[in-house]
């Protein structure tokens, strides 16, 4: 089980509520399974989100197969609109 810091951008920010704030769980998956319970808005965000861990793209790994170590960052990054 690892703890570390889940920082949210944009609309998942507004959804969560926060900025960031703390966790442990031993996968992404288990992360995301964490963070939505209970917060419907966020888990709608997350399901269309991409991730960062430690500042390396998940990109299309399962998130069952992404171990989290001890002190890592997780940001969560919604699609963003412009150009």
């Amino acid at each position: 089980m690892a703890r570390g810091t889940i920082r949210y951008w944009a609309a998942a920010k507004d959804a969560s509520g926060v900025a960031e704030e703390p966790f442990e769980a031993a996968t992404l998956a288990e992360l995301m399974t964490n963070v939505t319970r209970g917060r419907a808005e966020l888990a709608r965000v997350v399901r269309r989100s991409s991730f960062l861990v430690d500042g390396h793209p998940v990109g299309k790994r399962a998130h069952e197969a992404v171990v989290l170590a001890d002190g890592v960052t997780v940001e969560v990054l919604p699609p963003f609109a412009g150009g």
